[in-house]
């Protein structure tokens, strides 16, 4: 382990934008324009805000069926009118996948980060499977007195943010680090990697390199904290691992005693804290504990009754149900789990249920496999097809005093809006 966590601090790049006399320096002029002609693949929010940064710019999209122009005067055209010889730029959705027609025909391929890297300040990274979000908003929210700005993945394009901003916190998708070659973070933050995304990259080793891709960009000067199974893998950074919070904790002498978060979240608190420390030498546990988590992930309700119903909707993969299990292994549980899960093995998940009392409450379009499933881990389960049934079974379980989690382990896009609108229903039929 390096001898100290704080050398990053000693990087130019991160000392105040106040020069001696207290007045503020600029670090960035308006981003030049550096390609005569840019191509937008998808008409999505990453692409839409570039265009109304570098003005009217023509985008190619599956969902277009014939050119048109809209509102800002943006050329929308179809996708298979994509001509690479007379496209200088072309910058894709993050989310189109790699095996896409225009993907493939792309002869200079740049991602939305690789654009700004000339213009970038200086910048943390938060990437990994599941905590990504979260330890975004706790990073931003430690770090906001500095002047810094967040966004990336978290729903803020890097077109909508201020290049004269002191410090850039940006939530980084597997998605954007795969199509990015010249953007580097000086802090990068990486959360257990587990698997997710498999049908876009292709396979979890695939996954996994998008994901410790920023490693070899980085260099002397920068910091990365990983897990520890990646300690051996390619980069000029200074590397702090972690396996356990425990060890987050000793590293940076964090006082876990004093968070109120737990579980999952005790995790992202800890990095983002240590995110603090390497930039500035502050552990302001009054500003993290202060903070607000979003809905959807861990949120606790309790029926007319006392009942505790957890509102995990956002656990979307395996890892992210195991997370919210953890943090409530002492409380017998009537588990809410299926969806859509893609086709992922789920028998991780039920080899870690074995060790929890638990009944499985299944619903959704994987709900026959996690009945055969739970038949073969002895796993007592009852099979309910909707979110509404299996509340209304819940409530008529002799136990009362079992915990309610919805905890799905599988997209919510077989019956719902979206996991938030699963999530909302869940508190409906909680306070029911």
């Amino acid at each position: 382990m390096p001898e100290s966590p704080y050398s990053v601090m000693e990087n130019k790049l991160w000392r105040s934008r106040s020069d001696v006399s207290g007045e503020a320096t600029p670090r960035r002029m308006d981003m030049p324009l550096k390609h005569k002609n840019i191509s937008l693949f998808g008409y999505g929010k990453t692409t839409r805000a570039l265009a109304k940064k570098l003005g009217p710019c023509t985008f190619y999209d599956d969902n277009v069926s014939k050119p048109h122009k809209d509102s800002e005067g943006n050329m929308l055209r179809p996708s298979c009118e994509f001509e690479a010889n007379y496209s200088d730029c072309e910058i894709p959705s993050p989310g189109m996948a790699p095996s896409h027609p225009l993907i493939l025909q792309a002869k200079n391929l740049i991602s939305e980060y690789d654009y700004f890297s000339d213009t970038m300040p200086p910048s943390v990274w938060i990437s990994g499977t599941n905590g990504k979000t979260t330890t975004t908003q706790m990073i931003q929210t430690l770090l906001a007195p500095h002047g810094s700005q967040a966004g990336g993945n978290i729903g803020t394009p890097l077109a909508e943010l201020d290049e004269n901003a002191s410090l850039w916190i940006l939530e980084s998708s597997s998605f954007t680090l795969h199509y990015t070659n010249k953007a580097v973070p000086q802090v990068y933050v990486l959360l257990p990697i587990t698997p997710d995304h498999l049908y876009w990259h292709g396979s979890m080793r695939a996954y996994e390199e998008a994901k410790l891709k920023p490693l070899g960009m980085m260099s002397e000067g920068n910091a990365v904290i990983i897990p520890k199974k990646y300690e051996n893998y390619p980069s000029k950074a200074m590397k702090i691992t972690y396996e356990t919070n425990e060890d987050l904790a000793h590293y940076f002498e964090i006082d876990a005693s004093r968070l109120r978060f737990k579980g999952a979240f005790l995790q992202d608190a800890l990095l983002a804290l240590g995110v603090s420390k390497i930039l500035f030498d502050e552990c302001d546990y009054d500003r993290i504990n202060a903070m607000p988590l979003d809905a959807h992930r861990q949120e606790e309700v309790r029926d007319k009754n006392g009942r505790l119903w957890v509102n995990d909707s956002k656990a979307t993969n395996l890892d992210a149900t195991v997370q919210a299990l953890l943090s409530y292994k002492e409380h017998p549980l009537s588990l809410i789990l299926g969806g859509d899960d893609k086709g992922v093995d789920l028998r991780p998940l039920f080899e870690v249920l074995q060790e929890f009392d638990v009944l499985v409450y299944a619903i959704g379009k994987n709900e026959n496999r996690l009945l055969e499933l739970s038949h073969e881990f002895s796993i007592e389960a009852v099979g309910c097809q909707t979110l509404e049934t299996a509340c209304k079974k819940i409530r008529s379980e002799k136990d009362q005093q079992r915990t309610v989690l919805l905890s799905p382990a599988a997209a919510s896009l077989d019956q719902f809006d979206s996991y938030g609108h699963r999530g909302d229903e869940f508190k409906k039929f909680a306070k029911l």
